[in-house]
Protein backbone atom coordinates (compact mmCIF):
# COMPACT_ATOMS: atom_id res chain seq x y z
CA UNK A 1 0.00 0.00 0.00
CA UNK A 2 2.77 2.34 1.03
CA UNK A 3 4.75 1.20 -2.48
CA UNK A 4 1.01 2.76 -4.14
CA UNK A 5 0.70 5.91 -2.45
CA UNK A 6 4.64 6.66 -3.13
CA UNK A 7 4.46 5.53 -6.99
CA UNK A 8 1.33 8.11 -7.00
CA UNK A 9 1.26 10.56 -5.12
CA UNK A 10 1.72 12.93 -7.78
CA UNK A 11 -2.01 12.05 -8.74
CA UNK A 12 -3.18 11.40 -5.31
CA UNK A 13 -2.02 14.39 -3.15
CA UNK A 14 -3.06 17.25 -5.82
CA UNK A 15 -6.65 15.04 -5.93
CA UNK A 16 -7.15 15.00 -2.27
CA UNK A 17 -6.08 19.23 -1.64
CA UNK A 18 -8.97 19.50 -4.63
CA UNK A 19 -11.48 17.66 -2.20
CA UNK A 20 -10.38 19.31 1.18
CA UNK A 21 -10.41 22.64 -0.32
CA UNK A 22 -13.93 22.36 -2.48
CA UNK A 23 -15.83 21.16 0.77
CA UNK A 24 -14.01 24.07 2.99
CA UNK A 25 -15.23 26.80 -0.01
CA UNK A 26 -18.42 25.59 -0.12
CA UNK A 27 -18.69 24.90 3.76
CA UNK A 28 -17.07 29.13 3.68
CA UNK A 29 -19.59 30.10 1.25
CA UNK A 30 -22.74 28.89 3.20
CA UNK A 31 -21.84 30.61 6.71
CA UNK A 32 -20.64 33.87 4.59
CA UNK A 33 -24.67 33.73 3.74
CA UNK A 34 -25.49 33.55 7.44
CA UNK A 35 -22.96 35.98 8.18
CA UNK A 36 -24.22 38.27 5.47
CA UNK A 37 -27.51 38.12 7.13
CA UNK A 38 -26.57 39.02 10.81
CA UNK A 39 -24.15 41.68 9.95
CA UNK A 40 -27.06 43.36 7.78
CA UNK A 41 -29.24 42.56 10.12
CA UNK A 42 -27.58 44.11 13.20
CA UNK A 43 -26.72 47.18 10.70
CA UNK A 44 -30.53 47.67 9.99
CA UNK A 45 -31.71 47.14 13.80
CA UNK A 46 -32.65 43.84 13.14
CA UNK A 47 -32.01 40.60 14.51
CA UNK A 48 -31.44 38.34 11.33
CA UNK A 49 -31.44 34.21 11.61
CA UNK A 50 -31.64 32.82 14.79
CA UNK A 51 -34.12 30.21 15.36
CA UNK A 52 -32.62 27.12 13.93
CA UNK A 53 -29.63 26.22 15.91
CA UNK A 54 -28.24 28.58 18.32
CA UNK A 55 -27.85 32.09 16.57
CA UNK A 56 -28.95 31.06 13.86
CA UNK A 57 -26.00 28.75 12.79
CA UNK A 58 -27.90 25.45 11.45
CA UNK A 59 -29.94 28.00 8.91
CA UNK A 60 -27.60 27.31 5.84
CA UNK A 61 -28.08 23.93 6.68
CA UNK A 62 -31.77 24.35 5.81
CA UNK A 63 -31.25 26.57 3.35
CA UNK A 64 -29.01 23.82 1.51
CA UNK A 65 -31.86 20.76 2.22
CA UNK A 66 -34.25 23.60 1.21
CA UNK A 67 -33.23 24.44 -2.20
CA UNK A 68 -32.29 20.63 -2.73
CA UNK A 69 -36.23 19.83 -2.18
CA UNK A 70 -37.94 22.61 -3.94
CA UNK A 71 -39.86 22.44 -6.94
CA UNK A 72 -37.18 22.88 -10.35
CA UNK A 73 -39.49 23.82 -13.00
CA UNK A 74 -38.13 24.87 -16.32
CA UNK A 75 -39.78 27.03 -18.84
CA UNK A 76 -40.89 25.66 -22.15
CA UNK A 77 -38.79 26.65 -25.58
CA UNK A 78 -35.23 26.70 -23.71
CA UNK A 79 -32.29 25.87 -25.19
CA UNK A 80 -32.05 23.03 -22.53
CA UNK A 81 -28.83 22.27 -23.26
CA UNK A 82 -27.49 25.87 -22.78
CA UNK A 83 -29.69 26.13 -19.85
CA UNK A 84 -28.48 23.65 -17.71
CA UNK A 85 -24.83 24.78 -18.68
CA UNK A 86 -25.02 28.33 -17.63
CA UNK A 87 -24.78 27.49 -13.96
CA UNK A 88 -22.34 25.00 -13.76
CA UNK A 89 -20.37 27.00 -15.94
CA UNK A 90 -20.65 29.72 -13.01
CA UNK A 91 -19.75 27.73 -10.53
CA UNK A 92 -17.21 25.62 -11.82
CA UNK A 93 -14.83 28.62 -13.65
CA UNK A 94 -15.28 30.14 -9.52
CA UNK A 95 -14.06 27.16 -8.19
CA UNK A 96 -11.39 26.67 -10.66
CA UNK A 97 -10.18 30.41 -10.41
CA UNK A 98 -8.87 29.15 -6.76
CA UNK A 99 -6.61 26.20 -7.93
CA UNK A 100 -3.87 29.03 -8.26
CA UNK A 101 -4.23 30.75 -4.63
CA UNK A 102 -1.56 29.88 -2.07
CA UNK A 103 -2.38 29.97 0.97
CA UNK A 104 0.79 30.28 2.59
CA UNK A 105 4.61 29.78 2.31
CA UNK A 106 4.61 26.54 3.92
CA UNK A 107 5.80 23.29 1.92
CA UNK A 108 6.10 19.82 3.31
CA UNK A 109 6.09 16.34 2.53
CA UNK A 110 3.31 13.53 1.55
CA UNK A 111 4.29 10.09 0.57
CA UNK A 112 7.68 11.15 -0.95
CA UNK A 113 5.79 13.92 -2.94
CA UNK A 114 6.36 17.60 -2.12
CA UNK A 115 3.64 20.12 -2.17
CA UNK A 116 2.32 23.39 -0.69
CA UNK A 117 -0.54 25.03 0.81
CA UNK A 118 -2.40 25.22 -2.63
CA UNK A 119 -3.81 23.13 -5.35
CA UNK A 120 -1.09 24.44 -8.59
CA UNK A 121 1.84 26.58 -8.18
CA UNK A 122 1.51 28.16 -11.90
CA UNK A 123 4.88 30.67 -12.37
CA UNK A 124 1.79 32.92 -14.68
CA UNK A 125 -0.83 32.28 -12.00
CA UNK A 126 -2.13 35.37 -11.72
CA UNK A 127 -2.30 35.19 -16.08
CA UNK A 128 -4.44 31.85 -15.40
CA UNK A 129 -6.66 33.03 -12.85
CA UNK A 130 -7.53 36.53 -15.15
CA UNK A 131 -8.13 33.89 -17.78
CA UNK A 132 -10.46 31.70 -15.63
CA UNK A 133 -12.27 34.56 -14.40
CA UNK A 134 -12.69 36.04 -17.61
CA UNK A 135 -15.25 33.54 -18.79
CA UNK A 136 -17.49 33.74 -16.25
CA UNK A 137 -18.87 35.68 -18.57
CA UNK A 138 -20.00 33.34 -20.54
CA UNK A 139 -22.43 31.76 -17.81
CA UNK A 140 -24.39 34.83 -17.31
CA UNK A 141 -24.61 35.62 -21.17
CA UNK A 142 -25.56 31.73 -21.43
CA UNK A 143 -28.05 32.24 -18.36
CA UNK A 144 -29.98 35.12 -20.07
CA UNK A 145 -30.11 34.10 -23.59
CA UNK A 146 -31.23 30.45 -22.67
CA UNK A 147 -34.11 31.04 -20.26
CA UNK A 148 -36.60 31.69 -23.55
CA UNK A 149 -37.26 35.33 -21.17
CA UNK A 150 -37.07 38.66 -22.90
CA UNK A 151 -36.20 40.00 -19.18
CA UNK A 152 -33.70 37.33 -18.69
CA UNK A 153 -32.51 38.13 -21.75
CA UNK A 154 -31.79 42.13 -21.53
CA UNK A 155 -30.15 41.17 -17.76
CA UNK A 156 -27.89 39.21 -19.65
CA UNK A 157 -27.16 41.49 -22.00
CA UNK A 158 -26.45 44.26 -19.46
CA UNK A 159 -24.41 42.38 -16.73
CA UNK A 160 -22.20 41.11 -19.76
CA UNK A 161 -21.51 44.43 -20.46
CA UNK A 162 -20.85 45.08 -17.18
CA UNK A 163 -18.59 42.34 -16.27
CA UNK A 164 -16.30 43.14 -19.69
CA UNK A 165 -15.97 46.53 -19.01
CA UNK A 166 -15.00 46.74 -15.73
CA UNK A 167 -12.78 43.66 -16.59
CA UNK A 168 -10.60 46.10 -18.08
CA UNK A 169 -9.64 48.01 -14.96
CA UNK A 170 -9.31 45.20 -12.86
CA UNK A 171 -6.51 43.65 -15.37
CA UNK A 172 -4.63 47.32 -15.85
CA UNK A 173 -5.13 48.36 -12.14
CA UNK A 174 -2.47 44.97 -11.03
CA UNK A 175 0.26 46.15 -13.70
CA UNK A 176 1.72 48.68 -11.61
CA UNK A 177 1.86 45.43 -8.73
CA UNK A 178 3.40 43.48 -11.94
CA UNK A 179 5.85 46.00 -12.35
CA UNK A 180 6.97 46.03 -8.63
CA UNK A 181 7.36 42.63 -8.60
CA UNK A 182 8.72 41.68 -12.01
CA UNK A 183 6.83 38.24 -11.88
CA UNK A 184 3.34 37.21 -12.71
CA UNK A 185 3.34 34.58 -10.27
CA UNK A 186 1.12 35.34 -7.08
CA UNK A 187 3.82 33.54 -4.72
CA UNK A 188 6.73 35.65 -5.47
CA UNK A 189 4.59 38.77 -5.66
CA UNK A 190 4.39 37.73 -1.59
CA UNK A 191 7.89 37.25 -1.04
CA UNK A 192 8.47 40.51 -2.98
CA UNK A 193 6.53 42.17 -0.25
CA UNK A 194 8.52 40.23 2.15
CA UNK A 195 12.41 41.46 1.40
CA UNK A 196 12.85 44.34 3.80
CA UNK A 197 11.32 42.59 7.02
CA UNK A 198 9.29 45.84 8.00
CA UNK A 199 5.30 44.16 7.72
CA UNK A 200 3.42 46.22 6.60
CA UNK A 201 5.81 49.33 5.43
CA UNK A 202 6.73 47.12 2.37
CA UNK A 203 3.72 46.05 1.51
CA UNK A 204 2.12 47.05 -2.44
CA UNK A 205 -0.61 49.13 -0.55
CA UNK A 206 0.93 51.85 0.04
CA UNK A 207 3.09 52.47 -3.51
CA UNK A 208 -0.13 50.96 -5.30
CA UNK A 209 -2.94 52.97 -2.79
CA UNK A 210 -4.22 54.30 -6.25
CA UNK A 211 -4.05 50.89 -8.37
CA UNK A 212 -5.82 49.01 -5.09
CA UNK A 213 -8.88 51.39 -5.04
CA UNK A 214 -9.39 50.57 -8.89
CA UNK A 215 -8.96 46.87 -8.15
CA UNK A 216 -11.12 46.45 -5.68
CA UNK A 217 -13.73 48.73 -6.90
CA UNK A 218 -13.70 46.98 -10.28
CA UNK A 219 -13.59 43.76 -8.70
CA UNK A 220 -16.57 44.51 -6.90
CA UNK A 221 -18.07 45.44 -9.97
CA UNK A 222 -16.65 42.13 -11.60
CA UNK A 223 -18.86 39.96 -8.46
CA UNK A 224 -22.20 41.61 -9.07
CA UNK A 225 -22.17 43.19 -5.53
CA UNK A 226 -23.67 46.23 -4.36
CA UNK A 227 -23.51 49.26 -5.44
CA UNK A 228 -22.75 46.94 -8.50
CA UNK A 229 -25.42 44.60 -8.71
CA UNK A 230 -26.97 45.28 -11.76
CA UNK A 231 -27.11 41.59 -12.80
CA UNK A 232 -29.49 41.07 -9.94
CA UNK A 233 -31.20 44.27 -9.61
CA UNK A 234 -34.10 42.55 -8.29
CA UNK A 235 -36.48 45.76 -7.95
CA UNK A 236 -35.52 46.41 -11.27
CA UNK A 237 -35.75 43.73 -14.24
CA UNK A 238 -37.30 40.58 -12.28
CA UNK A 239 -34.10 39.52 -11.09
CA UNK A 240 -32.69 39.50 -14.31
CA UNK A 241 -30.54 37.12 -16.04
CA UNK A 242 -31.70 34.18 -13.48
CA UNK A 243 -35.17 34.66 -13.54
CA UNK A 244 -35.99 31.45 -14.89
CA UNK A 245 -34.03 29.43 -12.66
CA UNK A 246 -34.87 27.91 -9.35
CA UNK A 247 -33.87 25.08 -7.16
CA UNK A 248 -29.94 24.26 -6.97
CA UNK A 249 -29.23 25.73 -10.57
CA UNK A 250 -30.23 28.92 -9.04
CA UNK A 251 -28.25 28.17 -5.42
CA UNK A 252 -25.18 27.76 -7.71
CA UNK A 253 -25.37 30.92 -9.12
CA UNK A 254 -25.56 32.21 -5.57
CA UNK A 255 -22.41 30.06 -4.60
CA UNK A 256 -20.16 31.40 -7.62
CA UNK A 257 -21.05 34.91 -6.70
CA UNK A 258 -19.53 34.46 -2.75
CA UNK A 259 -17.01 31.98 -4.23
CA UNK A 260 -15.85 35.01 -6.56
CA UNK A 261 -15.95 37.06 -3.51
CA UNK A 262 -13.18 35.06 -1.61
CA UNK A 263 -10.85 35.09 -5.11
CA UNK A 264 -11.23 38.97 -4.86
CA UNK A 265 -10.31 39.20 -1.13
CA UNK A 266 -7.59 36.59 -1.73
CA UNK A 267 -6.31 38.84 -4.81
CA UNK A 268 -6.50 41.92 -2.36
CA UNK A 269 -4.41 40.16 0.18
CA UNK A 270 -1.93 38.71 -1.77
CA UNK A 271 -1.15 41.66 -4.35
CA UNK A 272 -1.94 45.03 -2.02
CA UNK A 273 -1.57 43.34 1.63
CA UNK A 274 1.55 41.48 1.74
CA UNK A 275 -0.42 37.94 1.59
CA UNK A 276 0.63 35.36 4.46
CA UNK A 277 3.03 38.33 5.74
CA UNK A 278 2.33 39.33 9.25
CA UNK A 279 2.17 43.17 9.93
CA UNK A 280 4.61 43.39 12.46
CA UNK A 281 8.61 43.43 11.59
CA UNK A 282 10.21 40.50 11.64
CA UNK A 283 11.88 41.15 15.47
CA UNK A 284 8.96 41.25 16.92
CA UNK A 285 8.74 37.46 17.74
CA UNK A 286 6.11 37.48 20.43
CA UNK A 287 3.06 38.01 17.95
CA UNK A 288 3.44 34.85 17.13
CA UNK A 289 1.28 33.93 20.21
CA UNK A 290 -1.55 36.03 18.59
CA UNK A 291 -3.67 32.97 17.39
CA UNK A 292 -4.11 31.70 21.10
CA UNK A 293 -4.33 35.47 22.67
CA UNK A 294 -7.19 35.65 20.29
CA UNK A 295 -8.59 31.76 20.43
CA UNK A 296 -8.67 31.92 24.36
CA UNK A 297 -10.67 34.74 25.03
CA UNK A 298 -12.98 33.98 22.02
CA UNK A 299 -13.63 30.37 23.49
CA UNK A 300 -14.57 31.70 27.34
CA UNK A 301 -16.96 34.26 25.89
CA UNK A 302 -18.67 31.38 23.61
CA UNK A 303 -18.62 29.31 26.72
CA UNK A 304 -20.33 31.91 29.28
CA UNK A 305 -22.21 32.54 26.07
CA UNK A 306 -23.37 28.58 25.73
CA UNK A 307 -24.15 28.38 29.34
CA UNK A 308 -26.58 30.99 29.46
CA UNK A 309 -28.41 30.46 25.83
CA UNK A 310 -31.97 30.07 26.11
CA UNK A 311 -32.51 26.53 24.51
CA UNK A 312 -31.39 23.64 25.64
CA UNK A 313 -29.28 22.83 21.92
CA UNK A 314 -27.73 25.91 22.82
CA UNK A 315 -26.53 25.32 25.73
CA UNK A 316 -25.41 21.82 24.94
CA UNK A 317 -23.73 22.69 21.65
CA UNK A 318 -21.82 26.39 22.36
CA UNK A 319 -20.32 25.34 25.69
CA UNK A 320 -18.62 22.31 23.19
CA UNK A 321 -17.66 24.51 20.82
CA UNK A 322 -16.31 26.77 23.41
CA UNK A 323 -14.24 24.05 25.32
CA UNK A 324 -12.56 22.92 21.86
CA UNK A 325 -11.61 26.65 21.56
CA UNK A 326 -9.97 27.16 24.59
CA UNK A 327 -7.93 23.49 24.48
CA UNK A 328 -6.79 24.37 20.98
CA UNK A 329 -5.97 27.98 22.51
CA UNK A 330 -3.96 26.47 25.42
CA UNK A 331 -2.25 23.84 22.70
CA UNK A 332 -1.17 26.75 20.58
CA UNK A 333 0.74 28.06 23.65
CA UNK A 334 2.14 25.13 25.14
CA UNK A 335 3.63 23.91 21.78
CA UNK A 336 5.05 27.73 20.57
CA UNK A 337 6.25 25.45 17.42
CA UNK A 338 2.83 25.04 15.70
CA UNK A 339 2.29 28.57 16.21
CA UNK A 340 5.15 29.12 13.74
CA UNK A 341 4.04 26.78 11.31
CA UNK A 342 0.48 28.37 11.10
CA UNK A 343 1.19 31.79 10.95
CA UNK A 344 1.25 32.01 7.50
CA UNK A 345 -2.25 31.03 6.81
CA UNK A 346 -3.85 32.40 10.01
CA UNK A 347 -2.87 36.24 8.92
CA UNK A 348 -3.87 35.02 5.27
CA UNK A 349 -7.41 34.65 6.48
CA UNK A 350 -7.65 36.66 8.87
CA UNK A 351 -6.79 39.74 6.47
CA UNK A 352 -9.16 37.65 3.52
CA UNK A 353 -12.00 37.95 6.03
CA UNK A 354 -11.61 42.08 6.52
CA UNK A 355 -12.02 42.20 2.78
CA UNK A 356 -15.04 39.88 3.07
CA UNK A 357 -16.48 42.06 5.91
CA UNK A 358 -16.01 44.91 3.84
CA UNK A 359 -18.35 43.20 0.85
CA UNK A 360 -21.05 42.80 3.79
CA UNK A 361 -21.06 46.26 5.23
CA UNK A 362 -21.02 47.90 1.67
CA UNK A 363 -24.43 45.99 1.45
CA UNK A 364 -25.97 46.75 3.92
CA UNK A 365 -25.03 50.85 3.71
CA UNK A 366 -24.71 51.62 0.15
CA UNK A 367 -27.65 52.08 -2.63
CA UNK A 368 -27.23 50.60 -6.19
CA UNK A 369 -25.89 52.49 -8.65
CA UNK A 370 -28.07 53.53 -12.20
CA UNK A 371 -26.88 51.88 -15.23
CA UNK A 372 -25.95 54.73 -16.86
CA UNK A 373 -23.71 55.76 -13.88
CA UNK A 374 -22.20 52.30 -13.41
CA UNK A 375 -20.96 52.15 -17.42
CA UNK A 376 -19.71 55.65 -17.14
CA UNK A 377 -17.98 55.43 -13.96
CA UNK A 378 -16.22 52.61 -15.71
CA UNK A 379 -14.91 54.17 -18.74
CA UNK A 380 -14.83 57.65 -17.95
CA UNK A 381 -13.12 57.64 -14.24
CA UNK A 382 -11.89 53.92 -13.43
CA UNK A 383 -9.85 53.40 -16.43
CA UNK A 384 -8.44 56.44 -17.52
CA UNK A 385 -7.34 56.51 -13.67
CA UNK A 386 -6.22 52.60 -13.48
CA UNK A 387 -3.90 53.85 -16.86
CA UNK A 388 -2.44 56.82 -15.11
CA UNK A 389 -1.39 54.67 -12.08
CA UNK A 390 0.21 52.23 -14.57
CA UNK A 391 2.14 55.13 -16.17
CA UNK A 392 3.13 57.17 -12.51
CA UNK A 393 4.26 53.43 -11.35
CA UNK A 394 6.58 53.24 -14.39
CA UNK A 395 7.81 56.84 -14.10
CA UNK A 396 8.66 55.97 -10.68
CA UNK A 397 10.84 52.97 -11.53
CA UNK A 398 12.92 53.98 -14.28
CA UNK A 399 13.88 57.44 -11.77
CA UNK A 400 14.45 55.59 -8.44
CA UNK A 401 15.66 52.61 -10.47
CA UNK A 402 13.32 49.96 -8.26
CA UNK A 403 12.53 46.65 -9.29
Amino acid sequence: MNEFLTHYAFLIVPIIKIAILVLLVLTVDAYLTWLERKVIAHIQSRWGPYRVGPHGLLQPLADGVKFIFKEDPMPAGVDKIAYFLAPFLTLMLALTSLAVIPFGPQRFTIWGYETHLGIADVNISLLVLFAITALAVYGVALAGWASNNKYSLLGGLRSSAQMISYELTLTLSVVGVLLLAGDFSLRSIVEQQAQSGKGLVSWNIFPQIIGFLCFFTAAIAETNRVPFDLPEAESELVAGFHTEYASMKFAMFFIAEYTSMITVSCLCTILFFGGWLSPFPVSWTFTQFLPSVLLIPFGLWVLYDGIRYETIFGRLLLPGVGTALLALGGALLAYPAINGYIQGPFWFFAKVFVFLFVYIWMRGTLPRFRYDQLMSFGWKFLLPVSIANVVLTAAAILIWGKH
